[in-house]
């Protein structure tokens, strides 16, 4: 799923360090259309733009598709980024312009790149009752945000012990390691934590981290965290201890302070207004006035949806980069 707001707000997303664990709520985003789902974003947000490279997390579910209509977003642009699907249930269809389909499945990661250019669509499907996971997006820095799009699926094996299970998607931990190329460093996970589990998860102390709570709560080194707000970890930590009294599911992320200021705007990263308009103006170019997807920078979507217009950029203001 990708952010399909009709007004999307100008995000300009620089990283910052320094003091401890800080607790990040979540803001409900309506995503339109009809029998729209929403969901719950918390990066970016007030307190804090990135962790690492990772700019964008919406948090979805548990939805019972009968009554939600699931997850219907037309062919769609993205830029700069990589795309991160995980689900906890259901099943996604993804088709990209590189030619790429497959289905998005739980505990499976899918990673598109989106580099120079690339357009996409995403269908649930039928094949579950109930629709739950979260997408993220990951910056590209400077130097390789202009590569080649692509697309990457791996199930990761879980690693367990006593009273956890986890599954390393995107880069190492806990004697796990992803198969899955990354730009820059990177660490994605999945772990479960059963009703009275206390574990000491070893951390880069490079990276910060962020820990998103699906389900549960969790005492994070004794800040307690409740059920779809994330805990922020700054650099310097090498360790951190989680403890639980229910059944709890987490995601952690992390990665290095990204170090570049970029310009998130609906679907597209850059660095500059300028650029972010291209993007728009090339993007609306491949659309026709009967409302078919024609070539260009972002590639044809195969499957005949009618592809997502892009929204009006803002006239009262300019998108600008921060540092």
């Amino acid at each position: 799923m990708s952010n399909t707001e009709t007004r999307p707000d100008e995000v300009v997303c620089t990283s910052r360090g320094g003091g401890g664990i800080e607790v990040i709520g979540p803001r409900d985003v309506p995503l339109g259309g009809l029998r729209a789902m929403t969901v719950r974003r918390t990066l970016p947000s007030r307190e804090r733009s990135l962790i690492g490279a990772w700019c964008f997390l919406d948090h979805y579910g548990p939805d019972d598709v009968s009554r939600s209509g699931g997850m219907r977003v037309a062919p769609h642009p993205h830029t700069g980024l990589q795309t991160v699907s995980w689900l906890f249930s259901g099943e996604i269809e993804h088709r990209d312009s590189a030619g790429n389909q497959a289905m998005v499945r739980a505990g499976e990661v899918n990673l598109m790149t989106g580099g120079r250019g690339i357009s996409h669509s995403e269908i649930s499907t039928d094949a579950a009752l109930v629709l739950h996971g979260a997408q993220l997006w990951v910056a590209l820095p400077e130097e390789s945000r202009d590569t080649a799009p692509g697309f990457v699926h791996h199930a990761p094996a879980p690693v367990r012990g006593e009273g956890w299970e986890a599954r390393v998607f995107l880069g190492s931990m806990l004697g796990s390691t992803s198969p899955v190329p990354t730009y820059t460093p990177l660490l994605g996970a999945e772990l479960v934590l059963e009703p009275g589990t206390t574990m000491t998860v070893p951390l880069d102390p490079s990276f910060e981290h962020g820990l998103l709570v699906d389900t549960g709560a969790v005492e994070l080194d004794g800040v307690r965290i409740v059920k779809d707000r994330l805990g922020y970890v700054p650099p310097g930590a090498a360790q951190v201890t989680l403890a639980t009294r229910g059944w709890t599911r987490l995601l952690l992320l992390g990665g290095p302070p990204f170090g570049e200021s970029i310009v998130m705007w609906w679907n597209f990263l850059g660095r500059s207004h300028e650029e972010i308009a291209g993007f728009r103006q090339e993007w609306q170019a491949q659309i026709t006035d009967d409302g078919r997807q024609v070539d260009g920078r972002f590639g044809v979507v195969a499957g005949g949806l009618p592809p997502i217009p892009a929204p009006a950029l803002p006239t009262h203001v300019r998108l600008r980069p921060r540092s």
